[in-house]
């Protein structure tokens, strides 16, 4: 009886206090898996608001049922973040579902991972946009069915994106450039990875415009010229760069570029025109570097060591 009284009291007052503090360092997954082992971890879990906050469904089957299914419950109905990274059978039938029955539990949803979700196109995006007037950080990496028109869909619809990730999307054109540039001025991450569609004027409007970014990704983009690597040199904010494969970027370019003092890491791999006094450059105008890769080298250093 003794025993009994103990495991009760155990179960009622010192479980609650170690899951509260052991959930905060759970992956959702896990936490997940801890409702089914006992009553006493399953009402404590789902007493806590904050454990309902993310719903996880990279790389998983039935990605599209399963968040209607979660969407749909209690716990869920201040969701902040959804990923959906690489997973499967999601298209944009299941985004229309949750934007007709579902809306009330995304209106305060502020991150959404579509990466590598081949199926959804810009009827997608532009149901699931719909939804999330306050979502601020936005990525739709490796999807080639996204057009412009679908990033028109996520400017009007979400006014308040701060960082984006088009990484892969090789439909998109300038004119999305120019539609970010227009809408989101206090854009402070954009990854424009593989957008081999994308020319110098979209750019130059995304660096005149978007003037706190903090890190900007051009990797493997091939044509954009050296007047406009120069305008780079505009982002006062810039810490992160990615230029890997920037065939035009001259010495010149690079040593307007150094302009950026606060500038962390640095990509110049495969930069091709880019000689020893380029990268002096930047050792000297960039003192708070620690990262920098140029060819096949990686070096970490302070500015000092280079």
């Amino acid at each position: 009886m003794e025993g009994e009284e103990q495991t009760s009291l155990w179960n009622k007052e010192t479980v609650p206090k170690v899951m509260k503090i052991v959930s905060t360092r759970l992956p959702q997954r896990d936490l997940i898996s801890l409702l089914l082992v006992s009553p006493w971890l399953h009402r404590t879990l789902l007493s806590s608001p904050s454990l309902w906050l993310a719903i996880d469904l990279r790389e998983m089957n039935n990605a599209g049922d399963r968040l209607i299914a979660a969407v749909s419950l209690p716990r869920y109905q201040h969701v902040k973040q959804i990923s959906l990274e690489f997973a499967r059978d999601i298209d944009d039938g299941h985004l229309e579902i949750l934007k007709n029955k579902c809306l009330d539990s995304l209106q305060g949803l502020e991150s959404l991972n579509l990466n590598g979700c081949q199926k959804i196109s810009d009827k997608g995006i532009e149901a699931i946009t719909s939804c999330c007037h306050k979502l601020k950080v936005f990525s739709i990496y490796w999807n080639v069915r996204a057009t412009d028109i679908g990033v028109k869909h996520l400017v009007t619809n979400c006014k308040h994106i701060i960082d984006l990730n088009l990484s892969g999307c090789k439909n998109l054109s300038e004119r999305s450039l120019q539609l970010v540039a227009d809408h989101y001025q206090e854009l402070e991450s954009l990854n424009l990875t593989r957008c081999v569609k994308m020319t110098d004027s979209g750019l130059q409007q995304i660096l005149i415009r978007c003037s706190f970014l903090r890190s900007l990704n051009l990797y493997a983009l091939s044509s954009f010229t050296d007047e406009t690597y120069k305008k780079i040199s505009v982002l006062s904010h810039l810490r992160f760069l990615d230029l890997c494969g920037a065939q035009n970027l001259s010495d010149e370019g690079l040593s307007c570029i150094a302009k950026c003092k606060n500038l962390v890491s640095l990509n110049l791999t495969w930069c091709v025109r880019v000689t020893d006094m380029g990268v002096i450059a930047i050792a000297e105008g960039c003192t708070s570097l620690e990262f920098l890769r140029d060819e096949a080298v990686m070096i970490y250093s302070s500015c000092s060591h280079i």
